[in-house]
């Protein structure tokens, strides 16, 4: 067992979250009985091979595909665990998420499905299209300025106006738990071979939700393989979180073509399982992210947005190592405006 697997008794069994209070640490039993919750609700999204990607990698590539999930992410996995687990009386009531795009597009699909009311809060500079997605479904959509509010505090606002729960990205046990059901799923689907020698799983890492629920799963099944958490440049937070050992923030001035990984520092409950699960975090710059769209479009025929594509960059660019070992990369999303796609598609850099 790796040194980083060695580390999963340091997971507590709580964390305190400092504006939620005492929250629930989930573990891998957690992740199957999400598996379970969600199934019917749910696609489970294949794996992709593709020999072109395998030479340029240097060993067997999975492409685990979560832009072709329901609602073009992952995120409708964790939005139906935490809407399924309401009681009757917080369903009434409805709930509340903060979200850059496709959490809040998530929730509010899942909430329509289920017979909930939704409002969702979300930067005024989202992507149009998220944003249209998320009132299609019948949410109710709060704007704010992400450089000068804060979510979170306009959330509780409108939690204490309303008495809806909050359902917020990655802070939430049941969130965060069904997250992980897309490295399960992978590890249950990959080719008995290349499970028992798989050496990295990377995926998108904004607030650290999927890539904590995945450790989760990766841990418990598959405790040899190295776990890389990959981000935009100028939302590096987790890379330099773990450097340092504490939570790090993002300038406010940042700017990312990733519209879905703008965290402005890692989400607290998340932390707390990446810190010692992951074997390390790396950044990505548009250029290799408008590179990886290009790569995803024209050889593997796959939409998949910017933020979602950010593992698949750090390959391409060779920030990530296989040693000749295979690998399962997650394509996060592919909610991207066809404006952005266009304007990725004609740059001379990509």
């Amino acid at each position: 067992m790796s040194a980083v697997a060695s580390r999963a008794d340091a997971l507590p069994a709580q964390i305190t979250h400092e504006l939620l209070g005492a929250m629930d640490v989930p573990g891998f039993a957690d992740v199957l009985r999400a598996a379970h919750a969600i199934a019917p609700h749910v696609r489970r999204t294949p794996l992709l091979r593709w020999p072109a990607l395998d030479a340029l990698a240097g060993g067997p590539v999975w492409l685990k595909l979560e832009n072709l999930q329901l609602t073009g992410s992952f995120k409708l996995r964790g939005a139906f665990n935490a809407l399924l687990a309401l009681d009757a009386g917080q369903r009434a009531r409805g709930v509340v998420a903060y979200s850059t795009g496709n959490h809040g597009q998530a929730i509010a699909w899942a909430a329509r499905q289920l017979g909930l009311p939704a409002t969702i809060v979300m930067p005024a500079d989202a992507p149009r299209n998220k944003v249209d997605k998320a009132l299609a479904q019948g949410a109710k959509v709060v704007h704010y300025d992400r450089r000068k509010e804060s979510r979170e505090t306009i959330g509780l606002r409108l939690l204490a106006e309303t008495g809806a729960t909050l359902v917020p990205p990655g802070d939430h046990p049941q969130v965060l738990a069904a997250q992980g059901t897309v490295a399960l799923e992978a590890l249950q689907d990959l080719p008995a071979d290349a499970r028992a020698e798989l050496g990295l799983f990377a995926a998108p890492c904004g607030g650290g939700g999927l890539m904590a629920g995945c450790c989760l799963a990766l841990n418990a099944l598959s405790p040899w393989t190295r776990r890389i958490a990959v981000e935009p440049a100028g939302f590096d937070d987790t890379v330099r979180s773990l450097a340092s050992g504490r939570r790090e923030s993002n300038a406010a001035d940042a700017r990312s073509l990733c519209d879905a990984l703008q965290a402005a520092t890692p989400a607290e409950l998340p932390f707390a399982i990446n810190q010692p699960l992951l074997a390390g975090a790396v950044a990505v710059t548009d250029a290799e992210v408008a590179r990886a769209m290009r790569f995803a479009l024209e050889e593997l025929r796959l939409v998949v947005e910017p933020g979602g594509s950010v593992a698949l960059a750090a390959l391409l660019a060779g920030h990530l190592r296989l040693d000749g070992r295979p690998a399962v990369l997650v394509l996060s999303g592919g909610n991207v405006d066809l404006s952005v796609l266009q304007d990725v598609m004609a740059r001379q850099d990509a």
